[in-house]
């Protein structure tokens, strides 16, 4: 079985911490439901195969959540809503484009 060759990777960051812990958490502000919009979108683009959607452990980013990376141009993104993923997905995923107002500066 030949190793799967994928044109874009996106983690998310799913990392789950106690309640009131001062540096937050991406699941703690929906990154699971993120998590399953990227997955349904990519099938439904005809994507899947092409590209993947991974839940990820903490990106170290929690403060700045939901934290999202796409492979291999290590796009950051934060803040990232169920909202905004279809215009990740047609933008970056699909025309290659990242989406400037959500990147991580």
């Amino acid at each position: 079985m030949a190793a799967p060759h994928l044109e874009r990777h996106v983690f998310i960051c799913t990392n789950r911490r106690e309640p009131g812990n001062p540096k937050g958490s991406c699941a703690e502000k929906g990154s699971e439901e993120v998590r399953d919009e990227f997955k349904r979108l990519l099938h439904e683009r005809g994507m899947k195969g092409r590209m993947r959607a991974n839940a990820a452990g903490c990106l170290d980013q929690c403060p700045r959540g939901v934290a999202v990376v796409v492979y291999p141009e290590q796009v950051w993104y934060g803040g990232v809503t169920v909202g905004d993923v279809s215009e990740i997905v047609d933008a970056h995923l699909g025309r290659g484009v990242p989406v400037d107002r959500l990147r991580m500066k």
